[in-house]
């Protein structure tokens, strides 16, 4: 299987964060309420943005609240209580809301204009949920599935830049982006899928 991408990057990353990590603990914050914090912002950013096509300003204010998705996995790691279950769990969901979120919040003007590029975007919003669930589902099983030609943060930065640079009049960046979304999600449902039926024949 292709490896995922972001994994290379994530020392790189997790050093740069973890400074301003420790400064959002010793103000009070927590892991839980920056996850929270930061997906309010998105999910309010999208749904109104880009539902007023305001695309360029919209995936500027998503990528400020995205932060939170990086902050609150180093403010866990680093805090003397640690990671836990249910932070874990909140993270995982409402990493679904906001993903669908800034999908559903592109397709109401497609619907609106009867532009056939919605259909498209479907693909990857269905795709987007059964690529977590099907790790999920894996793991239950005991089978390892964090494989596929792209993960989330590869498929989130790729929206966001085709969406930003549609706002800026860029022509046909928002139906190659979708396009690619759609097509790389369909070969990473089918890459996992592929993974458990292996997993489970042996067992």
């Amino acid at each position: 299987m292709v490896p995922m991408i972001s994994s290379a990057l994530k020392p790189a990353v997790t050093r740069l964060i973890n400074p301003v990590a420790r400064f959002a603990l010793r103000i009070g914050l927590t892991p839980n309420a920056v996850t929270v914090l930061g997906a309010l912002g998105l999910v309010t950013s999208a749904g109104y943005f880009y539902t007023h096509e305001q695309y360029f300003l919209g995936t500027l204010l998503i990528c400020f609240f995205a932060l939170s998705d990086l902050f609150d996995g180093a403010m866990a790691r680093i805090s003397q209580q640690g990671a836990s279950a249910w932070g874990g769990f909140l993270d995982s969901t409402i990493d679904r809301i906001t993903d669908s979120a800034i999908i559903i919040a592109v397709l109401v003007p497609l619907i609106r204009d009867n532009n056939h590029l919605s259909y498209v975007l479907l693909i990857t919003l269905v795709t987007g949920n059964l690529i977590p669930y099907i790790r999920a589902k894996a793991e239950s099983y005991q089978i390892p599935c964090a494989v596929g030609i792209a993960e989330r943060t590869e498929r989130v930065v790729i929206a966001l830049t085709a969406i930003g640079l549609h706002g800026l009049g860029v022509s046909y960046v928002l139906a190659i982006g979708f396009w690619a979304l759609a097509i790389l999600g369909i070969i990473t449902v089918a890459q996992r899928i592929a993974i458990v039926r292996k997993g489970l024949a042996v067992k």
